[in-house]
C-alpha cells in the first residue's frame, strides 16, 4: 500500500533542517504572509504547484523533493544501506588513519563565510522588518 505524501509536512521539515523561521519564510514569500498562513500551509496534505515553486525558489529546494519526499521510505533506505557494525567497522577502521582529500582549513574558511554570508542576510531581514512596522 503507497503512502500519502503530505507536502505541508515536508515543507515544514525542510524548513525546519535549513534553521527557517515560519516568519521568515513568509516574509520572503510576500507581503500577503504571515507566521500564521505558514503554519496552515503546512497543515495541507497538497500544496498548489505556483506556490511550491515559489517556495521551492525561496528555500532553495527542488519542488519535487516537498512532492515526493516520504520520511519512512529514507528510513528505511538507510537501514537497509547500513547496519549499525557497518558504522561501527568505519569508525574503528578510520580512527586514526583518516586521511581526508581536501584541506580542512579550506572547509573552516567556507563554513564561515557561509555563516557570514547568513547573518547579513539575517540582518538584511530584520531590517526590512523594522521598516514594515
Amino acid at each position: 500500500m503507497k503512502h500519502k505524501i503530505h507536502q505541508g509536512h515536508n515543507v515544514k521539515r525542510f524548513r525546519e533542517m535549513l534553521g527557517v523561521k515560519q516568519e521568515a519564510l513568509a516574509l520572503d514569500l510576500g507581503d500577503e504572509w504571515d507566521q500564521k498562513k505558514i503554519s496552515l500551509l503546512e497543515q495541507k496534505d497538497l500544496i498548489e504547484e505556483v506556490l511550491l515553486q515559489k517556495i521551492s525558489k525561496v528555500l532553495d529546494i527542488p519542488a519535487e523533493v516537498f512532492q515526493n519526499f516520504e520520511e519512512e521510505q529514507a528510513v528505511n533506505v538507510i537501514a537497509n544501506t547500513y547496519s549499525f557494525q557497518d558504522f561501527k567497522d568505519h569508525a574503528v577502521a578510520s580512527g586514526f588513519s583518516y586521511q581526508p582529500s581536501f584541506n580542512p582549513i579550506d572547509k573552516i574558511v567556507e563554513l564561515y563565510e557561509r555563516m557570514i554570508q547568513q547573518q547579513k542576510e539575517m540582518i538584511d531581514k530584520l531590517e526590512k522588518l523594522m521598516q514594515n512596522k
